[in-house]
């Protein structure tokens, strides 16, 4: 699982980062509101442990800005004991949970298999794609995807309307480097939309030469 942790008191910052690499969590961490937002709104994340406070830019605008650019991602607030307005606040601008500081590493681990638990199924109109099951349907049909077909467009399910360059796309999805030379991303969207592109319908966008990403009208 990736999660994404913005926190600008390394003390907390270390706690999470080496407690839920142990678990055997992708972790990153962003220590500042700018890096925050922009490390959530570009990369596909299953959860963001998200501060209230933070520098640069706080973290109820940050969760208000994601959820108007309909990024569905889990986010948990870290808050503290005194932000009672602020938790109900972040709740009210699409927050999944939150933790008050200080917290036991238990604690935080349970909220977070919690709210995965609660966003494991990717809508698109008639297409769903269940993250735990790694089952996808159209409709009542099922679609049996290669394992790095599903992986790939899970990663642009997460993030409608946000445009991959191929290169992020090899990093992110194959954990490749930059070659010029391969169409591995081409040839794989290409079966992709063979198999989901139906009555009418167009999910994956090419965007002219930058990449791909997936068509907000169909969520």
């Amino acid at each position: 699982m990736k999660v994404l942790v913005v926190e600008d008191e390394e003390k907390i910052a270390s706690f999470v980062h080496k407690g839920l690499e142990t678990q055997g969590f992708s972790v990153t961490v962003a220590d500042n509101g700018d890096d925050g937002f922009a490390q959530a709104a570009s990369q596909a994340y299953d959860v963001v442990l998200l501060d209230i406070m933070l520098p640069g830019r706080d973290g109820l605008s940050i969760l208000k800005e994601l959820r108007e650019q309909q990024h569905s991602v889990p986010v948990i607030l870290l808050t503290a004991r005194s932000e009672a307005n602020e938790r109900v606040g972040g709740l009210n601008l699409g927050a999944d949970d939150y933790v008050t500081k200080p917290f036991f590493m238990d604690e935080l681990l349970a909220r977070i298999n919690a709210v995965a638990r609660r966003t494991s199924v990717l809508h698109a109109g008639p297409l769903t794609l269940n993250l735990i099951s790694r089952e996808a349907r159209y409709g009542d049909e099922e679609i049996i995807f290669a394992p790095r077909e599903f992986s790939l467009l899970e990663h642009l399910m997460r993030t409608p309307g946000n445009v991959f360059t191929r290169t992020q796309l090899l990093e992110q999805v194959w954990g490749y480097g930059f070659d010029p030379q391969t169409n591995l991303v081409d040839v794989c969207i290409r079966r992709i939309r063979e198999k989901i592109d139906r009555d009418g319908r167009q999910f994956i966008e090419t965007v002219r030469g930058v990449g791909y990403r997936f068509n907000k009208a169909e969520t």
